[in-house]
């Protein structure tokens, strides 16, 4: 299994903060019931390709270029340190050849991502000010407005694409430092696994379905206030 060193390095850096008292000051800190709403940038890094596709089997692959998206999240604090958190954002990708044929098309497919995620995360140092947490939980993502573009268009004909939505797991590590007694710094890095099966119908090649293996890395730096 593939985990994103950031999220070890993540866990690693929490260990510390949380062992360390100038950096642990008592603040406001958190309690069960508290809702923190957060605002991100995110950068979504998917980590795979493809498997084969026409017209050159096994050479031909995609690899999924990376996108840019404001994120929002909200927490519901169950315990002092046990959190609940749901994510929502959406972004624009493109698929491009990596190998073989398609390599010298550029992209030959854009679609629209949507990944909400759920997670159970721990928060150390739940009444300091410096507050890392980490968590685990379940992804579902619903691919939308999946176009060919116009360079695949024309190497094959007409095209329809189709990618079937996923469901994965996701690992999660982060830290909210307090900026005053309701506003906080939000640094969060998530590792989603993500495997959809995508169908291109061509007018040269026909219909074929191929594994692909997206499985991004997603980076946020943002706000958050505690409701």
């Amino acid at each position: 299994m593939k985990i994103s060193g950031t999220l070890i390095a993540l866990a690693v850096v929490g260990a510390g903060l949380t062992a360390t008292p100038a950096l642990a000051r008592e603040g406001e800190g958190l309690k069960a019931h508290d809702v923190l709403l957060r605002v991100r940038g995110i950068w979504v890094n998917p980590t795979g390709t493809s498997d084969g596709i026409l017209p050159t089997l096994p050479n031909d692959r995609l690899t999924v270029g990376d996108s840019f998206a404001p994120e929002v999240d909200v927490t519901w604090m169950a315990t002092d340190n046990i959190g609940f958190e749901l994510i929502a954002a959406t972004t624009r990708h493109s698929a491009h050849g990596k190998a073989g044929v398609t390599s010298g098309i550029g992209n030959v497919v854009n679609t629209w991502v949507l990944p909400p995620t759920l997670t159970a995360q721990y928060h150390f140092n739940s009444k300091g000010k410096i507050r890392p947490y980490v968590g685990a939980g379940i992804n579902y993502t619903v691919f939308w407005n999946e176009k060919a573009t116009p360079g695949l268009v024309a190497a094959v004909g007409p095209t329809r694409v189709h990618i079937n939505d996923s469901v994965g797991y996701a690992l999660q590590g982060g830290v909210d430092i307090d900026l005053n007694k309701k506003f906080f710094l939000n640094i969060d890095a998530k590792y989603i696994n993500m495997d959809p099966r995508a169908t291109l119908t061509t007018t040269a090649l026909g219909t074929q379905t191929v594994k692909t293996r997206i499985s991004p890395i997603v980076v946020g730096v943002g706000f958050g206030i505690r409701l």
